[in-house]
């Protein structure tokens, strides 16, 4: 039995929790995950960092299947999440129904937090979307860069800041409530999927993990952790 390393963006994080013991019970395989932001996770690939499964987006999977990085043999896509508002739990939820409603929001609120612009595709979204709103000057000073994974649940949670712009796979924690999703017009949907790499060890239980977890019988727990499915 092999004992597989998984490099993966903060993403799925909460669904692998759940699924990888029926995974290893099944198996008797073995995982270790590294989960941490998507420039991180780019320079530890870069870096050569030994692991058995990347789990990204799948535009960025595409250029390592070309590199020869990854194998396209067993690759899958794992489905589509989308950036949502957070508050704290209790507190009054804003209106997302526009764009205008949702620039109102953020320039009505005390502090908004997303990660910061080119760490994560959220947070590269969000920097963005602030200046084609128009409103990155009226918001200096009240953007709080933290990933999900370094400290921006818990910025939105003790109300340092009153929205949190986060893919919805990564805020389903009970200190806070979705808001809801950005309007189609301003959104951002990342396609997550997992390749094998083409140096692992153990490509076979690799391709049984991406099998696994992309099975119709799990796929209840991808929609409850903040996916939907690939079209």
């Amino acid at each position: 039995m092999a004992t597989l390393r998984i490099l993966s963006g903060g993403a799925p994080q909460e669904v692998f929790k759940q699924l990888t013991p029926r995974f290893e019970s099944k198996t008797g395989h073995k995982v270790d995950y590294v989960f941490t932001v998507m420039s991180a996770l780019r320079e530890k690939v870069a870096a050569g960092e030994p692991a058995d499964v990347l789990v990204m987006p799948t535009n960025i999977l595409d250029g390592y299947q070309k590199d020869g990085v990854v194998r396209g043999a067993g690759r899958a896509v794992l489905g589509l999440v989308s950036i949502n508002a957070v508050v704290r739990a209790g507190a009054p939820k804003p209106d997302l129904s526009t764009p205008d409603r949702v620039k109102a929001a953020i320039l009505g609120a005390c502090a908004i937090a997303h990660a910061t612009p080119g760490e994560t595709p959220s947070g590269t979204h969000m920097g963005k979307l602030i200046e084609q709103l128009g409103i990155a000057d009226a918001m200096k000073g009240k953007i709080i860069h933290r990933s999900a994974l370094r400290g921006g649940i818990e910025a939105v949670a003790s109300g340092e800041a009153e929205i949190g712009f986060y893919p919805k796979s990564e805020v389903l924690d009970p200190r806070l409530s979705l808001a809801g999703p950005l309007p189609a017009a301003i959104q951002l949907t990342t396609i997550y999927g997992a390749a094998v790499t083409a140096k692992s060890a153990a490509p076979e239980a690799g391709a049984a993990f991406i099998a696994f977890m992309t099975d119709g019988q799990v796929s209840g727990a991808w929609t409850q952790g903040g996916f939907d499915s690939a079209p």
